[in-house]
């Protein structure tokens, strides 16, 4: 009799042959994922989804039966070179559900039972081949709850699970940007759904998944506890929604455990320094402005030997820590890495990836390999633990909690040595992964299968004597099994009880009913022996579960160990400095060097000084295109952000102050796709940065106003520093070519004019790159021009009318226009302010905008003094 599923798949597709029927059964439960059904060697697809595969992975597109009269389209991988096929399909954003035979064809009446084991999706990955070993692999789900972002990230090839929130959509692109998801949820009727629609591998998700109540016990439940206060998160946090469809989600595409899921970090955003989505791209922290990753401050500084120490290195680069004593832990720690001079290297690289391999180990999908390079690491570590302690030195109290993380795992490296083979094959499937005297009865169902070779050899000699023959010979193939070979010319001795098995050109090959015995045997211990490694295998697993958190938190040990020692080569190897903190708001340092172009340049790099603090909030930078600005702005932030994830910095006596927040503002790009053109790009910017920049904030902005009209463009240039250095006080580099900028320092005392110099001689140019007090003469931008490769006729051309312009300089005569423009900026800036009387006699018709700006801050200014 039939199955009730199998009469519930003829009944709903009618007309198709069993097998098919049994494949969209499977494929209704899997709509929007490709479905890899398994059939022998080959994992197949079959209608809309062959033509998908055929086309991502450019595969053979063919046909297989009818339905409805038309051929069912069918494309196929080779099971043994799945994993290729889907690295591939991940990184395009695809998912896909691996269907496996899970019934006996021996036994099966109709189709083999089928089930899906595993789903893959861009998120999702925990396999070495799939996974880009250097970054995290982020699954992150998203939510708005009571006006705030809820994001929760967990990135299940390491089991790290954080939660944050963002307090609006800037501070929400700006987190997404620092995470950057493989794989994004978000909720039917996300109301910023548009920020997150078109990301890749963005996934829509029902409501429900996003229940509070229930995630809150989802997430108790998996980490045993009675509620969610002892990880800091209390019960009306927005991300606990978001963390419950994480959790969902994983459990709904890995269906096995997640014991590697420990805990809930809270990301607090008051804890380590904001940075916003322009900033991360400008400052190129892991990625450079064309997308790749050279020439990026990470590439600059990682030389870890581990893929984890360097994901540490990338996740410490975007969220440096204001934490303090944090900070000088790291510090101590690098300090005594360098006065010991500990060389590290080898023995770390002999750890290799164990975060990753323990998280397989976890949900039970670790390879042989995978515990024989845990094996190896355990073995290594004895020998780590013992360099890190430089033979008994006071050792740094860092580095000490990490060999303390590092210890007590002896026993779990012996037992491993005996349990796996020294090299073990790629999977488990032909066995040969349990060593040798690891089970007496898997050692005895081996001697068996192997041939019992001592046995064939008693036999074989026994038989030469009883029958005389002595060419005699008992063999073994895997086609024919064991026989009994002699050659044809000894035919005729044959005894009568032989039995014919085979005959070759020179040789006939006989069987007899005792090796016929021996023969049912062995090829029974073969099965037997090879369903006994498995469960042994099995038990490996189980065998390491109950010390997961020890094993867990021992990777995460040597990871950070990884990322000090090689903070402290760099800091040897590239000459840099350990800073000192400062308790106010201040940045001052000597020689100071861009971390990244040093390393790019030919020539040797020349340092620069800076001093900002209370009596220098502002520097306004002039001199030329090419002369260095924007490096020595870039340099400043990035020593700054190395100095706060407790690392050495390239610049001597640096002090570094109370920073909470870094802006940028540099470069043109447009935004085509929303509708924004550069100009309203640069503004959009520019107003994130006065509307969030506070008097602890570093803030680099170059150029504002270069994109609208010169007095437009002057006046909001104009506008803008003025705020940062009247209102908001925020240590503020300003790179501009505004000449009528160099004036704010009349008006401010703590603004202060700095230039790059420039050296010209007979109509050329050389760039000093020198920073020095004062503004600049000019702005060089002929020459740059010139260097530039434009024509000779328009150079020319150029300086004739430049002569003419500056000959002919006169003031804006009064027009309507330049009322419209400078009345709403007197408007702006004369609220609240006590010389409002005087500021309303002046008349915009009778001045030009920046004559109109200065007469307002010369009278504010006599009002202070």
């Amino acid at each position: 009799m039939p199955s009730n599923k199998a009469v519930t798949q003829a009944q709903s597709f009618p007309g198709h042959t069993p097998m098919m029927q049994q494949y969209l059964t499977i494929k209704a439960e899997h709509p929007d994922t490709l479905l890899f059904y398994r059939m022998g060697d080959f994992y197949e697809l079959f209608f809309d989804d062959a033509k998908k595969a055929a086309e991502l992975l450019d595969i053979s597109l063919t046909a297989r039966g009818k339905s409805g009269g038309d051929p069912i389209p069918m494309a196929g991988v080779p099971y043994h070179a799945v994993e290729g096929y889907l690295a591939r399909l991940v990184k395009m954003g695809e998912s896909v559900a691996i269907c496996e035979q899970v019934g006996d064809p021996a036994t099966s009446k109709g189709p083999v039972e089928r089930k899906v084991q595993r789903i893959v999706t861009p998120g999702t990955l925990t396999d070495e081949a799939l996974l880009e070993e250097n970054r995290e692999n982020l699954l992150v789900a998203v939510c708005w709850v009571n006006n705030l972002f809820g994001i929760a990230a967990l990135d299940l090839s390491t089991g790290r699970f954080t939660l944050c929130q963002s307090a609006d959509e800037s501070a929400f692109k700006a987190d997404l940007e620092r995470l950057s998801p493989a794989e994004i949820l978000y909720p039917e009727h996300f109301e910023y759904h548009a920020i997150v629609a078109d990301m890749r591998g963005a996934r829509r998700r029902p409501v429900w998944e996003y229940d509070a109540q229930t995630a809150s016990t989802q997430l108790c439940q998996q980490f045993g506890t009675k509620d969610l206060l002892g990880f800091g998160i209390k019960p009306k946090h927005p991300a606990i929604g978001a963390a419950g469809c994480v959790l969902q989600y994983v459990k709904d595409t890995q269906r096995s455990a997640l014991p590697h899921i420990q805990a809930l970090l809270l990301d607090n955003p008051e804890s380590w320094i904001q940075l916003d989505a322009a900033t991360r791209r400008n400052l190129e922290i892991s990625q450079n402005l064309s997308g790749g990753q050279e020439h990026t401050l990470l590439a600059a500084l990682d030389t870890t030997a581990t893929a984890m120490g360097s994901r540490l290195l990338q996740r410490w680069l975007h969220h440096p820590t204001t934490e303090r004593k944090e900070l000088i832990a790291r510090q101590d720690a690098i300090g005594y890495l360098i006065e010991h001079e500990l060389e590290l290297r080898d023995l770390l690289r002999r750890i290799g990836d164990i975060e990753r391999i323990i998280s397989r180990l976890a949900l039970r999908s670790a390879r042989p390999r995978d515990f024989a390079r845990l094996r190896d690491a355990l073995l290594t570590l004895p020998d780590l633990i013992s360099a890190a302690s430089d033979k008994g030195v006071d050792v740094d109290k860092r580095i000490s909690a990490i060999n303390s993380a590092c210890s007590g795992f002896d026993a779990h490296a012996q037992w491993l040595s005996e349990a796996i083979v020294d090299n073990p094959p790629v999977v488990l499937r032909d066995g040969g992964v349990i060593a040798p005297g690891y089970s007496a009865e898997l050692d005895e169902l081996r001697d068996l299968s192997d041939g019992a070779t001592q046995y064939l050899a008693q036999l074989e000699a026994r038989e030469k004597d009883r029958t005389g023959i002595s060419s005699l010979k008992v063999g073994y193939n895997k086609v024919h099994g064991f026989y009994i070979e002699i050659g044809k010319a000894s035919s005729a001795m044959v005894p009568a009880e032989y039995i014919r098995r085979q005959t070759l050109k020179n040789n006939e090959r006989y069987i007899i009913p005792e090796l016929k015995e021996h023969e049912d045997k062995v090829l029974t211990s073969q099965s037997r022996a090879l369903a006994l490694e498995k469960r042994l295998y099995e038990a490996l697993f189980d065998r390491l579960l109950p010390d997961l958190k020890a094993l867990i938190q021992c990777a995460q040990a040597i990871a950070q160990l990884d990322v000090l020692h090689c903070l402290a080569e760099r800091a040897v190897t590239l000459d840099y400095h350990r800073p000192q903190w400062a308790n106010d708001a201040s940045i001052h340092y000597d020689n100071g060097r861009h971390p990244v172009v040093e390393q790019v340049l030919q020539e040797p790099f020349i340092s620069n000084p800076l001093s900002l603090d209370k009596s220098r909030r502002m520097l306004v930078i002039t001199g030329p295109n090419m002369g260095g600005k924007s490096t020595y702005m870039r340099q400043t932030a990035l020593i700054v952000l190395m100095a706060y994830i407790g690392s050495y910095v390239p610049a001597e006596n640096a002090c570094i102050g109370d920073i909470d927040r870094i802006f940028t503002r540099i470069g043109a790009s447009d935004d085509l796709a929303s509708g924004r053109s550069t100009f309203m790009v640069e503004m959009t910017e520019t107003a994130n940065i006065l509307h969030n920049a506070t008097a602890r904030s570093l803030v680099l902005m170059d150029e504002i106003g270069r994109g609208t009209s010169t007095f437009d463009g002057l006046s909001l240039a104009w506008a803008s520093a003025a705020q940062l250095a009247d209102k908001i006080k925020a240590l503020t580099l300003f790179a501009t070519h505004y000449f009528e900028l160099t004036q704010l320092n009349e008006l401010f005392d703590n603004v202060i004019n700095v230039h790059v110099t420039a050296v010209e001689h007979n109509d050329t140019i050389r760039f000093m790159h020198n920073v020095a007090e004062g503004a600049a003469s000019q702005s060089y931008g002929l020459h740059v021009a010139q260097l530039a490769g434009l024509p000779r006729e328009v150079i020319a051309a150029a300086k004739r009318k430049l002569a003419s312009l500056e000959s002919h300089a006169t003031p804006q005569p009064p027009s309507q226009s330049t009322s419209t423009e400078i009345e709403p900026q007197l408007s702006l800036l004369s609220e609240q302010d006590p010389l409002a009387e005087a500021i309303s006699a002046l008349d915009p018709d009778e001045l030009t905008p920046r004559q109109a700006l200065a007469e307002l801050y010369k009278l504010k200014q006599l009002a202070k003094k």
